[in-house]
């Protein structure tokens, strides 16, 4: 399922705290302040400049009048009323000529007639200028004329001619910057901040859906093909996280789904599995692993940290030890393994520890009990294979080196050394080919087709092989079965599994023996079956071995009755073939009863 960013919806819980906001705002007051600033040095420069037009006008005026007294020699004779002659030049707008000498004394003013008792000038600010630097102007409050003036002061030769318009409201406008251009830039600022903030916003978009996708991230659900990012250096930012999450998160689901086959696969094997950290803290197991540990702790349930205080696992334990306490830290290519076996009860398992890189551990038990029995089974039916194939051939090879160190010898002595030979070699033959069957059996039983066999077809047949022995050991053979019961088997191992036990009988049973064959019960998926003889039976101490090969009760007895020692454990094998089960029992009434079970499909 794709997720569809909505980015909008996303972002309005966080409006209060929005990039494109703070962006905006940021960058809005930023820009304000210096558009402010600008328009405050502009405005203060502007007036500066009408300041100094103003102050150079004045002066031009008071070099006029300068120019007037110079001519007229008026310093001189000090007789400055003649001034007043000028007021007809003079534009309307200077309203205020004032002559004052270097000390500060007014020694004429056309707005005052009683001029000459003003008060010394020489400390106001525009006379001081004057005296100081040349020349100098003041906007203030006069207190002898009660208005407010723009004063300009200028230093000649001897006075200092001081020239002032009255301070009123079209002087103050004309001093002051034009709105116009405050306007102007007023409009620029706002022209400016639309702009602004559709730069914020495109941007804080940007921001925002990579805001989004890292919420949605954080949560599992990002779905980065819906999202769309600018095509700026930011969106390329963002389309690369987007891609690296994206392929973070299918190396995640990978990473997760090899777990799972992991865990899966651990719990299914049969060997136990147990990973620990490098603080010997269990971290991974399966159930066979505690399974094994409480058999051969003999204790349940036990913890799994227990195996650490085991006298069984105490080589293991020393490994561990050893290594974790090594200093030197573990190489990929030299990874420490350690393996044995403890053997309990019958029982053999073995145990293999082996280290990982960052020191932690797994630790493994392999139940190779059935493997162990199987190879000690193994040797010991070569033993036996070997010490009864000796005797046949031994003998046969005895009779015929007397055949070959007599040439001379009676015809009738020949004949029976022959016969001995080849009566030798019969049972090394049968010998042979039980064995060849018994190992087939139990390595490729599905090589033996089965099908729906009638049992008492099988068992007449038996019976006709036997007839003439039966006949000789005056024996008599009782069946109890229906005439079309029906069993799943095939049909070779089953002949062979009611001939060994017919031959069995007729060997160990003696004369006058009965053989009793019955169906004495049946279930959904089998018949039960039981074959009986009132023989002198097998003392209870050799019975759980009877089936085993080459076992014999009475060793010299079976070889003089010509038994391979291989009958029972065929008939065992084939029967568990069938997905079948048998066991044996003295009969009540004498004798061996064998007790087995065939499937019915």
């Amino acid at each position: 399922m794709v997720t569809i960013l909505k980015y909008k919806s996303l972002a309005m819980p966080f409006r209060h705290k929005s990039i494109k906001w703070k962006l905006f705002i940021n960058y809005f007051t930023l820009f304000g302040l210096v558009f402010f600033s600008v328009i405050v040095y502009q405005s203060i420069h502007e007036k500066q400049f009408r300041i100094t037009h103003l102050e150079n006008k004045l002066e031009g005026y008071t070099d006029l009048i300068y120019r007037f007294i110079d001519e007229r020699k008026l310093n001189e004779s000090k007789d400055f009323g003649q001034l007043d002659s000028l007021k007809k030049i003079l534009p309307p707008e200077i309203s205020r000529i004032t002559l004052i000498d270097l000390t500060g004394n007014v020694l004429y003013d056309n707005t005052v007639s009683a001029y000459k008792e003003m008060e010394n000038h020489s400390s106001r600010p525009e006379v001081r200028k004057s005296a100081e630097s040349g020349s100098g102007y003041d906007i203030r409050h006069s207190t002898t004329t009660r208005l407010d003036y723009f004063y300009f002061s200028k230093k000649y030769k001897g006075l200092i001619i001081r020239s002032a318009v009255i301070f009123n409201v079209a002087v103050k406008n004309y001093l002051n910057a034009d709105r116009a251009f405050i306007l102007f830039f007023v409009l620029m600022f706002a022209a400016f901040g639309i702009v602004l903030r559709i730069i914020a916003n495109r941007l804080g978009d940007s921001v925002m859906r990579l805001k989004d996708f890292a919420m949605l991230a954080r949560q599992g659900t990002s779905s980065s093909p819906a999202m769309q990012f600018s095509d700026d250096e930011l969106g390329v930012i963002s389309r690369e996280i987007s891609s690296l999450f994206e392929q973070s998160n299918q190396a995640k689901t990978e990473l997760l789904l090899e777990k799972e086959k992991l865990i899966g696969h651990l719990f299914v094997l049969k060997e136990g599995v147990a990973f620990f950290s490098s603080q010997k803290k269990a971290i991974l197991n399966n159930s066979h692993f505690i399974f094994y540990l409480n058999k051969i702790a003999e204790e349940n349930p036990i913890p799994i940290e227990k195996i650490f205080d085991l006298s069984e696992f105490e080589n293991i334990n020393q490994f561990i030890d050893e290594i974790l306490n090594a200093p030197t830290s573990l190489t990929p290519s030299e990874l420490p393994k350690k393996e044995y076996i403890v053997q309990k009860e019958g029982s053999y398992f073995t145990v293999q520890c082996l280290f990982f890189q960052d020191k932690s551990f797994e630790i493994l038990i392999t139940d190779n009990t059935q493997l162990m029995k199987r190879s000690m089974m193994k040797q010991q039916i070569t033993s036996n294979i070997s010490h009864e194939l000796k005797t046949p051939i031994a003998t046969v090879k005895g009779y015929l080196e007397t055949l070959m160190n007599n040439p001379e010898m009676e015809a009738n002595r020949q004949q029976y050394f022959i016969e001995k030979a080849f009566n030798q070699s019969e049972r090394l033959t049968q010998l042979v080919n039980d064995i060849a069957l018994l190992n087939k059996i139990e390595e490729s039983s599905e090589l033996y087709p089965k099908g729906l066999l009638e049992v008492k077809k099988i068992v007449d047949e038996v019976i006709e092989s036997f007839s003439d022995r039966i006949h000789l050991k005056n024996a008599s053979v009782h069946l109890d079965f229906k005439e079309k019961m029906v069993v799943n088997a095939n049909y070779s191992l089953l002949f062979s599994v009611f001939r060994n036990l017919m031959e069995n009988s007729l060997n160990y049973g003696g004369n006058g023996l009965h053989i009793d064959i019955s169906h004495y019960h049946e279930d959904q998926n089998y018949h039960y079956f039981s074959f009986a003889d009132n023989g002198p039976g097998v003392a209870d101490e050799h019975l759980p071995r009877i089936f085993e090969r080459f076992y014999r009760v009475d060793t010299g007895r079976s070889r003089k009755q010509g038994g391979t020692g291989l009958g029972l454990a065929i008939v065992k094998n084939a029967i568990l073939s069938f997905k079948g089960e048998i066991s044996v029992r003295n009969h009540k009434g004498g004798g061996l009863e064998f007790i087995f079970s065939l499937p019915k499909s």
